[in-house]
């Protein structure tokens, strides 16, 4: 029997290896909150500020720590109709994420939150760096709806 998936958003927490890692509902509030036309999959991998530092060396020539990077999955090996669309990867730096938490006054929780969603606009496309602030009030509106009201950006 083929396996069916529903047409949502299915989030995957993992750590830098692709082992689970139980987030404090990560996954089902970033399912929640995305926009409703998402479809797919996406991985959310909770990393080291030193894998971060090598990859965003490796894939953006930047020798720094970030707190978020996204690698999207476009031109993926073709999957069966029962698998769902790979979306890609969000990678956060757990170290930058608790040092901007406390900067800016609330909790990891809420900022793993606020990296994993903004990493997940990315891969859908969006891009604050040239968008005349699209991004930065889409995203805004999400966090509202997650529960999130303080302005955070």
């Amino acid at each position: 029997m083929a396996v069916k998936f529903s047409r949502v958003l299915r989030v995957v927490v993992t750590d830098a290896v692709g082992r689970p890692v139980a987030a404090d509902g990560l996954d089902r509030w970033l399912a929640r909150v995305a926009p409703t036309s998402v479809r797919g999959e996406v991985v959310v991998a909770l990393v080291s500020d030193t894998k971060i530092r090598a990859l965003n060396r490796r894939f953006r020539g930047r020798n720094q720590v970030t707190d978020v990077l996204s690698f999207s999955a476009e031109g993926e090996v073709t999957r069966p109709r029962s698998c769902p669309r790979l979306l890609g990867d969000v990678v956060i730096a757990k170290g930058q994420a608790v040092r901007q938490a406390r900067k800016i006054g609330h909790g990891i929780r809420v900022e793993l939150r606020r990296l994993a969603l903004h990493g997940l606009l990315h891969l859908l496309g969006y891009d604050h760096e040239q968008d005349d602030g699209k991004m930065a009030r889409l995203e805004q509106r999400l966090l509202r709806k997650g529960g999130i009201s303080k302005e955070v950006l």
